[in-house]
């Protein structure tokens, strides 16, 4: 990319003076952490940027995962003009301006132009629709930077002609790494301070993160303008941590004690059918900065083991809110985490499909494995009938009200009762409905012909 020495000095004054978030932002893929999936080696984007060969293409990730980062890297690495703009402050009036010197730039001295749009989703259907030509005829490689789904929010048109690259938020272990950098780094980072950070006050800023990158450095700048000295050196401990962040920490560690406390009192709350509760420990485990997707996984449990059968939609809301997890992530996920978690505490309850696959569970592991009964065995191979198999096996659907009294259990199990029905909700309807198809179907399995199917 082409650079004045007005551009130069400014990028060095950045440098020097801007916030450390922006002074630490990698200049190269070698210093850029995280998304290996996206930008590793051998990747597509990675082998993109390395032969100059990039297109279009949309970055769409939560915030602090990276998306602009790459841009900068982009517009080091490209031999193409680079020329980014903000989809706040831009119009239809500017992106036909610079379509139009992308133009001249391409017909004069045949570079190609990248134009990066941060936020594109906040562009209107005019000004996405203005980008379009120049995008299909190669006038511009669009690259656009986006929090919200591209499929929904951006123009389909410009999605179908984008290669659209998901960035996931950073895990404390990449976040950690990004602090540690900022910690040693004497040129642009805080090492010429010689911190001392304490590991609590470490854990807390990791937490408070949720995976944001800039979040984490902005709050160890703050917190080192809150260091103290001690023993000769500056210590940022994990009241500093708290200022900076302007957030107590709370007593949680994701692989301790408080980890596994406070989710049991989330769902025994959901089991105790209380939604106070219920979204108090649900506020607590993500101010706290635990994994949402835990939390969902142990929403999707619960739907089967305590609400069951009393309300089966309620395990079609528990995994709708994991879906939404991943679909859209922090902060806005905190609202699907509670609808589920709300609708699991007002639901009905039952336990008895946990019952059931127990006791099953407990006889097969005691040996209570005989054979499968011959009118049970699959028909369907040439060999089978002459074994027997299907052999007096009768179709629900041949017989009144699709029921028929046979045997399905083991010789010798036929009595055993695995699943003891629950009274509650929608549980207590079903039984009912099963009861009645049983007494009004046929009841005694001589009556009629063996069917076919099995």
């Amino acid at each position: 990319m082409d650079m004045d020495l007005f551009e130069a000095a400014r990028e060095k004054l950045r440098e020097t003076e801007a916030p450390l978030a922006l002074r630490m932002r990698p200049r190269t893929l070698e210093e850029f952490v995280g998304q290996e999936e996206v930008v590793g080696e051998g990747t597509y984007l990675r082998r993109a940027l390395e032969e100059d060969q990039l297109q279009t293409a949309i970055f769409w990730g939560p915030p602090g995962s990276g998306k602009t980062t790459l841009a900068a890297i982009i517009a080091r690495m490209t031999r193409a003009y680079f020329q980014q703009i903000s989809a706040v402050e831009s119009g239809v009036a500017e992106v036909r301006r610079l379509i139009r010197e992308a133009e001249d730039r391409r017909a004069m001295h045949g570079q190609r132009t990248i134009i990066f749009i941060d936020e594109i989703h906040r562009f209107n259907k005019a000004q996405q629709d203005a980008l379009l030509p120049a995008v299909e005829d190669g006038t511009i490689i669009l690259i656009g930077a986006t929090t919200e789904n591209p499929y929904f929010e951006v123009n389909s048109a410009l999605v179908s002609r984008s290669k659209v690259f998901r960035l996931r938020p950073l895990n404390e272990g990449e976040i950690r790494k990004i602090l540690e950098r900022a910690l040693q780094d004497k040129e642009r980072g805080l090492g010429a301070l010689d911190l001392v950070v304490e590991e609590e006050a470490l854990r807390h800023i990791l937490r408070i993160s949720g995976g944001d990158a800039r979040v984490a450095l902005n709050t160890l700048e703050a917190a080192a303008l809150l260091s103290r000295e001690r023993e000769g050196r500056r210590h940022v401990d994990l009241r500093a941590a708290e200022e900076a962040a302007q957030r107590k920490a709370l007593l949680y560690d994701k692989w301790g004690d408080a980890h596994y406390d406070t989710i049991s009192a989330f769902i025994k709350s959901m089991r105790g059918s209380d939604p106070h509760a219920a979204v108090y420990w649900l506020a607590r485990m993500l101010q706290a900065g635990e994994d949402p997707r835990f939390i969902a996984r142990r929403m999707v449990i619960f739907a089967s083991e305590d609400v069951g059968l009393a309300d089966s939609e309620a395990l079609q809301v528990a995994v709708a809110a994991a879906q939404a997890v991943e679909f859209v992530g922090l902060p806005e996920c905190r609202l699907n985490l509670a609808h589920a978690a709300l609708y699991l505490a007002l639901a009905p309850k039952s336990n008895s499909a946990l019952r059931a696959i127990s006791a099953a569970d407990r006889e097969i592991g005691e040996g209570m494995t005989p054979p499968v009964p011959p009118h049970l065995r699959d028909s369907h191979y040439p060999a089978a009938s002459a074994l027997g198999h299907g052999k007096g096996y009768l179709y629900p659907h041949d017989f009144p009200g699709g029921y028929v009294e046979q045997p399905y259990l083991p010789e010798g199990m036929e009595d055993r009762k695995y699943y003891l029905p629950g009274t509650h909700g929608d549980e207590a309807r079903l039984v009912e409905g099963w009861r009645r198809r049983r007494e009004g179907g046929q009841r005694r399995s001589g009556d009629a012909p063996a069917s076919p199917g099995d």
